[in-house]
């Protein structure tokens, strides 16, 4: 799904402000050891090597790593770009002083599973970092705008939003974190001058939403009505030439 569209574009011009703002919130050192799960393009890794960190970037999508690598390349920066699972992480436990995820873990669809593989490998003392959309913002929104459309989930997943409840996250992690800290903010995007233009950027290059559009195939009827609504939040959401997308961003130490 993820390979379908052009994520990099929505990354670009979109949200890949988000990688640095979560790397800026962690105040990640130079010389920590740094896992991205669920990197993408690495709109944090990147972030994260620019200060000297020892960065690994782990996604499902190698097509979406290829890009991070040669961004990566051209600018020089060293980093680890790694295919892997955020269920099952293929590295040993207490791996990393720095576990983070910008917009990506969310998607993995059994999220007890995948916090506890990010606690697994981030060694005691550590700091875990996560992004993630919140239901009630735009992003959360324009799902549950999709849901209706949509095929059913696979079976035992979980809506991707609930990453951005932060007393989801803390049931998540338990007992095993401390000094969790989650902030509500607001990305402010000016890309999208009405409505239908972000309908069609997100339909051309959004891999969820690539995904529900292919489910509904030859249904004419169906697709309209889903276009008709998609433009009307997108119409909603502006103000002043913009729309702010609210997200939950979450930093905690590892015990």
């Amino acid at each position: 799904m993820w390979a379908s569209g052009n994520y990099p574009a929505v990354a670009d011009e979109v949200v890949g402000s988000l990688g640095r703002i979560l790397v800026d919130t962690l105040d990640v050192q130079s010389g920590q050891r740094v896992l991205d799960v669920a990197a993408g393009t690495g709109t944090a890794a990147l972030p994260a090597a620019r200060r000297g960190a020892h960065v690994t970037a782990t996604d499902l999508t190698p097509e979406l790593l290829d890009v991070g690598r040669a961004e990566a390349m051209a600018e020089g920066l060293e980093l680890t770009w790694q295919p892997a699972d955020a269920e099952a992480l293929p590295h040993a436990d207490a791996t990393f002083d720095v576990a983070l995820s910008c917009i990506g873990v969310m998607f993995a669809p059994h999220h007890q599973q995948a916090a506890d593989e990010l606690l697994r490998v981030c060694r005691p003392g550590g700091t875990v970092g996560v992004l993630s959309w919140t239901p009630e913002g735009f992003i959360g929104q324009m799902f549950a705008t999709m849901k209706p459309y949509a095929p059913p989930p696979p079976a035992g997943a979980s809506p991707a939003p609930l990453w951005g409840r932060a007393d989801h996250v803390r049931s998540l992690f338990g007992d095993r974190v401390k000094n969790l800290v989650a902030r509500q903010q607001t990305l402010r995007v000016g890309r999208f001058s009405d409505g239908i233009e972000f309908r069609d950027f997100f339909k051309a290059n959004y891999g969820p939403t690539i995904a529900v559009y292919r489910f509904l195939g030859e249904d004419a009827a169906q697709a309209a009505a889903l276009d008709t609504e998609l433009a009307a939040l997108g119409d909603r959401s502006l103000h002043e030439g913009a729309m702010n997308w609210e997200y939950l961003l979450v930093t905690a130490s590892r015990i």
